[in-house]
């Protein structure tokens, strides 16, 4: 294999797979066949000592700025097809006047929505497609709550992929019109994610589909690890490697591939230490606080979130999730639907649209220093996964409504003393 993967191994049960079997898409690379798709999550494995000969032949200051500039971190052939959309280097805004109200020393924000289609799942899509076409698959399919729905979508479009998606019928419509828009075939299942996750699986195993859910693939998350990777890059510009990563979780795919992105950059001299994660989960969603602290799954869970994007019951990438966090001496914190909206607006008034599941990694960071979890010392990155656009009536409820007035400026002048007096009432 031309590429740096040595092999893959099983999260579960430590059995080891040859590299190989990323190229011929045949036999174990989805899941351990020991231990079966609920458990048998594979990790891929690279040869660290020729990422950093082929860095030192080809540095990174000289590569493009988007992910594929972390090619050899990737588990694609040379010769793989990458379509060239510019996903990646997503710009991150130094918010010294939040981290003033905050009380603490630096917050970082990472824009994700400035991805293609607006969101942090564009990083897995595109290696998905580029590993789905470097096996010959010819349809490819995945289950969302919404954004890896309409990034597949868009990727799949780019390559000329048939894409089919299965998403819970209350996904958001914003994010249904664009991956519509895209010309995927949309399956709205009537019933929760976790639901269409499962059949999603089943199609795919039945009709022979490539399966682009993180959760059973190991490629995918090899493509979110490149926002960790690109973190330890970007934040040499802004004072070093944060003191905490504040990441949203939902199946928890994303935030162990950060941490992993994080953790090779570490390992390859990049950055010389690692940040703790603060793992954001919704207050009625939380199977991964639940799982962290008992080692398994809660036996059921009815409540609901919002925050579309981590309204995840079942998360199926789990043990990669808690075995990220604990490595990190991380901690989990939960945010009301209040409190995530109250981020909405808060990210809106320091320059950073957010949809709800992003904000919640920002409303998580406001409860962790009310807490006491972070200090006023500390310098915190907030990786906001996807844009507002995606689910503006909830972005109108955190916003609120525009001001309706007759055509004058006497009724501007109505409108304006109004709100004085308001103020100085309040005051």
């Amino acid at each position: 294999m031309a590429s740096c993967v040595t092999g893959l191994t099983c999260i579960h049960c430590d059995s080891s797979f040859p590299a190989a079997a990323l190229v011929k898409a045949e036999g174990v690379w989805m899941t351990c066949p020991k231990c079966g798709p609920a458990d048998g999550i594979l990790d891929i494995h690279y040869d660290l000592d020729r990422v950093r000969a082929a860095w030192k032949s080809h540095p990174l200051a000289q590569r493009p700025l988007n992910h594929w500039r972390y090619a050899e971190l990737l588990p694609l052939e040379p010769s793989a097809i990458r379509h060239d959309w510019s996903v990646g280097w997503t710009p991150v805004i130094d918010a010294g006047r939040l981290a003033c109200e905050l009380g603490i020393r630096q917050v970082l924000l990472k824009d994700e929505g400035r991805n293609p289609t607006a969101s942090f799942k564009d990083r897995a899509s595109s290696v998905g497609v580029a590993h789905a076409l470097q096996v010959g698959a010819r349809t490819i399919a995945c289950a969302s709550t919404g954004n890896a729905a309409s990034s597949l979508a868009g990727h799949a479009a780019l390559a000329g992929l048939p894409a089919y998606i299965f998403v819970p019928a209350t996904a958001p419509e914003p994010k249904l019109a664009q991956l519509l828009v895209f010309g995927a075939s949309v399956f709205a299942v009537q019933s929760s994610y976790d639901a269409a996750y499962d059949l999603c699986s089943q199609t795919c195993q039945g009709f022979g589909w490539y399966n682009r859910n993180c959760a059973i693939n190991p490629v995918l998350v090899e493509g979110k690890k490149t926002a960790g990777l690109e973190v330890a890059e970007q934040c040499a510009s802004f004072g070093g490697v944060p003191d905490w990563v504040a990441v949203s979780v939902g199946d928890g795919c994303t935030i162990a591939g950060i941490w992993k992105g994080l953790k090779q950059m570490h390992e390859l001299g990049v950055i010389d230490r690692l940040p703790r994660l603060l793992a954001a989960q919704a207050k009625h969603v939380q199977p991964v606080a639940y799982a962290l602290e008992h080692a398994e799954l809660p036996k059921d869970g009815t409540g609901t979130t919002i925050a579309d994007s981590i309204d995840v019951q079942v998360p199926r990438n789990w043990r990669k999730a808690v075995q990220a966090i604990r490595e990190a001496e991380g901690v989990v914190v939960t945010a009301s639907d209040e409190a995530i909206l109250d981020a909405i607006r808060l990210a809106g008034k320091h320059g950073v649209f957010a949809e709800p599941a992003a904000a919640a990694s920002l409303a998580a960071v406001v409860s962790a220093i009310d807490s006491k979890i972070i200090g006023p010392n500390d310098r915190v990155l907030v990786m906001i996964t996807g844009s507002g656009l995606k689910d503006t009536k909830n972005a109108i409820r955190a916003g609120g409504r525009p001001i309706t007035i007759e055509p004058s400026v006497a009724a501007v002048q109505h409108v304006l003393s109004d709100s004085r007096k308001g103020a100085k009432t309040q005051s």
